[in-house]
């Protein structure tokens, strides 16, 4: 049994179209003082979100901020709080930090069924953390302020547990957003530090060189793992990338500027219109290193970068978005699920593509400034596929490997938005093989280090 599971987690589509990837690692941005004495929930003081080109503010800042609460989970009740201090200290033989982000109107709630589930399979070496400070209507101030809160909340659960080496991201929906802003905030290049780079980093260097990407620490720790399931990287603008639109352009064309108004400023950057019109969108910005932050680099430094996407019935985040694909490169996935792992149907390993990366041209100022001022269907086209191709562009520069997920044979098949991580466990439980794979991913990784260092 345990090869054929084995086996099904490793099935790979060979000779696909390659897409996205690069290395890169992680560290504390500053070196403050010792953290002051825990007081109350970091989440009643969220961080201020203005200078995006200061980008240790957020960080050194963390100190004077109330100390966080940590969600763990019990075998026999629902999920308990305890602080990042109490986690560390029950649990000091942990040298992994897995960080859990839920997605827009959400809470550490959404992640019981995960939380539990991966517990139970990986072990003690996890520390598993299911952040806090982006809950329900806070994760409408905008992907980087939630950004930058979440990299608080991270840099503190790091202090505070002494044992941590790795440390790992599993992302949902608008989540994975925040995260891919949060470990920018939390990239130091390796060489600003007293680190000695490890074999593995040592075998990306030619890469690494060939990318313009020096390879670094995300919270002065090792990054292993970063996994998104149905986040929108490429945002919602676009044919079918909001999917309860139901691809009619008119709908299409009016929620762009509804969107502020209904989910604050991230509505507008998840629908790209952000900013003024000679300012790329803040999505644009993130798939690139740029003065707001090093968001290739820190994201390439992961040794593992893996996205899961749902072809169909997600009403909120489109197959194409959530894979980072052309709609040329989507082609119909297998019926079947993959051995063991229901609902996961195919799996495409996507090796780094080397481009000039993502760029805002003037031709995509004019159309950013003629969808803002006279939107029409013929211009928001436009700038929607001018901007997406760059962002494709510049994130296709690293590796990925690429999970689709149908829930087309579930009893419950408009609910795959919320299946593909179980919100709950008794509506949501078709994504428990999802789960499973993800599992199975993080445990085969681990495994693989442990193997590296012991030779």
């Amino acid at each position: 049994m345990a090869s054929t599971t084995t086996a099904a987690l490793v099935h790979a589509r060979c000779g696909c179209s390659p897409r996205l990837a690069s290395p890169s690692f992680k560290g504390l941005l500053s070196s403050p003082s010792p953290s002051p004495s825990p007081s109350s929930s970091s989440s009643s003081s969220p961080p201020s979100t203005s200078s995006s080109s200061s980008s240790f503010s957020g960080i050194n800042s963390l100190w004077k901020q109330p100390a966080i609460k940590a969600q763990s989970m019990s075998t026999s009740s629902g999920g308990t709080l305890e602080s990042p201090q109490g986690a560390g200290t029950a649990k000091n033989e942990a040298d992994h930090l897995l960080v859990l982000v839920h997605g827009i109107l959400a809470s550490t709630s959404d992640w019981i069924y995960v939380e539990a589930e991966l517990k139970r399979r990986l072990g003690r070496n996890f520390l598993i953390y299911a952040s806090s400070c982006n809950t329900f209507m806070k994760t409408f101030d905008g992907i980087d302020a939630a950004g930058r809160r979440l990299a608080d909340e991270v840099a503190e659960v790091v202090q505070k547990t002494d044992s941590l080496k790795k440390i790992s991201f599993l992302s949902h929906s608008l989540g994975g957003l925040f995260a891919r802003y949060a470990v920018a905030m939390l990239y130091t290049p390796k060489s600003s530090t007293s680190v000695q780079p490890d074999s593995s980093a040592t075998s990306k260097s030619s890469t690494l060189e060939k990318l313009s990407i020096e390879p670094g620490l995300i919270a002065g720790l090792e990054p292993v793992n970063f996994i998104t399931l149905a986040t929108p990287h490429l945002g919602v603008r676009g044919r079918k990338q909001l999917p309860f639109l139901l691809g009619v352009s008119l709908l299409e064309k009016l929620a762009a500027p509804m969107a502020p108004y209904l989910v604050g400023r991230t509505g507008s950057q998840l629908f790209l219109t952000d900013g003024s019109p000679n300012k790329p969108p803040l999505l644009l910005r993130i798939a690139s290193d740029c003065g707001e932050g090093k968001f290739l680099s820190a994201l390439g430094g992961f040794k593992c970068r893996i996205l899961y996407a749902n072809v169909s019935y997600d009403h909120l985040v489109g197959w194409r978005t959530s894979s980072i694909r052309r709609e040329t490169e989507l082609v119909k996935p297998p019926q079947r699920s993959l051995d063991g792992y229901k609902h996961v149907v195919d799996v495409e390993y996507c090796p780094p593509i080397r481009s000039d990366g993502a760029h805002f041209s003037q031709e995509a100022a004019k159309a950013k400034e003629a969808a803002q001022n006279a939107p029409t269907i013929q211009n928001t086209v436009e700038y929607h596929e001018i901007v997406e191709e760059e962002m494709i562009q510049g994130l296709q520069q690293l590796g990925w490997k690429k999970v689709d997920v149908s829930f087309h044979s579930a009893m419950w098949p408009f609910f795959a938005h919320n299946n593909i991580h179980v919100k709950n466990e008794w509506l949501h439980n078709a994504g428990s093989g999802v789960v499973a794979h993800v599992a199975d991913s993080l445990k085969q990784r681990e495994s693989s280090s442990y193997i590296v260092a012991s030779l």
